[in-house]
């Protein structure tokens, strides 16, 4: 009899513990659509909350973008986003979303000076529009956050200071910001691998600071802007104290000080690298999270 107790006890143990497991997302890591504007199909990587299968629900979105050198899958491989925001819906600080990754190559997420390459063009006519058509999200601002890290901190940043009308929060990583002198001092073969392409090639100091430079400036947006304009949309800004791209985002930080803009300026203790990313995303989704629940 003893030794039948212990055998429930134990089954009853098993089966609760099953019960209580944390559900998983569903991922799907290579989708595409197919563009008119870039003449190729670009492809994204997908991620659904556990119960996306089992309802008829719609949810609020996350469109987190990649940094330089990587495509749609990073986020996925090296940031294991999925793992993230499975434990966060699971504990309740995030509210069930779907989070979309899309590849940006080396676009900078904006239209090249020469039209050879409008990627920002893609994005908000072609791609959002493809991705909330296809799944089911709530098409409105107040439930459409954007974050990346790096390269993608810069898309972000882009997206949400031109298109504040679409976007109700913002969270940058490592933001590539820089400022005009940072611009002008690059060296120039830095300058042509990594920008020549977006706004010309070959181009020294004070020629850099073009009309295209200055359309694409996260600082020249935010100076240019008004601060109505600027408040329509929450922003998380956060960056290590190890980063060399610290400075820009902390010129960022006090440009928006300076037009009492009220954002979240973190800095924390690492570098640009995947394990500041991996440990920040969560309080990310979490700031833009906020955004889609009702106060």
């Amino acid at each position: 009899m003893n030794n039948l107790k212990l055998v429930l006890s134990i089954l009853f143990l098993v089966l609760f513990g099953i019960s209580q497991a944390q559900p998983m997302g569903k991922v799907i890591e290579e989708k595409s659509v197919k563009s008119a504007i870039l003449n190729r199909s670009v492809n994204y990587t997908i991620y659904l909350p556990a119960d996306y299968d089992q309802s008829q629900r719609t949810y609020p979105v996350v469109y987190l973008l990649h940094g330089y050198t990587d495509d749609n899958t990073g986020w996925l491989q090296f940031g294991e986003v999925n793992r993230y925001a499975d434990k966060a819906i699971y504990e309740g600080s995030i509210p069930p979303m779907i989070i979309v990754m899309p590849d940006a190559d080396s676009s900078w997420y904006i239209n090249s000076y020469d039209g050879k390459e409008n990627y920002e063009d893609f994005f908000i006519k072609e791609f959002m529009p493809s991705i909330e058509k296809t799944y089911r999200i709530k098409a409105q601002k107040r439930y459409r956050g954007v974050a990346g890290l790096s390269m993608g901190g810069y898309g972000t940043l882009i997206y949400a200071l031109k298109y504040p009308q679409l976007f109700a929060s913002a969270a940058p990583l490592s933001a590539a910001v820089t400022d005009d002198d940072g611009m002008q001092k690059m060296p120039d073969v830095s300058y042509d691998n990594t920008f020549g392409q977006l706004f010309g090639r070959g181009l020294k100091s004070g020629d850099r600071l073009s009309k295209s430079w200055k359309e694409n400036s996260v600082l020249n947006l935010v100076n240019s802007k008004s601060p109505n304009d600027l408040r329509k949309v929450r922003y998380w800004i956060d960056c290590g104290d190890d980063d060399f791209l610290t400075k820009g985002n902390c010129l960022l930080h006090i440009a928006m000080i300076e037009k009492q803009i009220p954002h979240e300026f973190r800095v924390r203790d690492g570098a640009h690298n995947w394990t500041y990313w991996r440990t920040g995303i969560t309080d990310a989704l979490q700031f833009m999270g906020d955004s889609f629940r009702q106060k």
